[in-house]
């Protein structure tokens, strides 16, 4: 069973920098993917960055050049620093996880692939 314990977020002007972090308190399996999702009011939820147990990373267009996902396995924990954040950014961010790396399945940006989510964090932009 995975926990994941979200924290971080809140609200920045446009322009500024947030970061959240994501800890799997109950981590059991050597080989994963963890990923932020985001959700704004009235829209899909949509992948924004991952990263895996190798050490890959993966970015949406969008976070591209602007956000950065890392982790600490020693914490079981990711992060995703948000730099120039804009209104557009402004969402639910979700944490999510799933066994396998970033290629396994249908990808770490399809939700229907995600097994374990956290309960989110809001950032606002504005």
């Amino acid at each position: 069973h995975v926990q994941l314990v979200e924290s971080g977020g809140g609200s920045v002007q446009a322009g500024g920098s947030l970061s959240v972090s994501c800890t799997d308190s109950r981590r059991t399996y050597s080989t994963y993917c963890m990923a932020w999702f985001r959700q704004a009011p009235g829209k899909e939820r949509e992948g924004v960055a991952a990263i895996d147990s190798r050490g890959g990373t993966a970015y949406a267009d969008s976070a591209t050049g602007r956000f950065t996902i890392s982790q600490d396995n020693d914490k079981n924990t990711v992060y995703l620093q948000m730099n120039n954040l804009k209104p557009e950014d402004s969402a639910m961010y979700y944490c999510a996880a799933r066994t396998g790396n970033l290629q396994t399945g249908r990808g770490w940006d399809v939700p229907a692939t995600v097994t374990w989510w956290g309960q989110g964090t809001q950032v606002t932009v504005s």
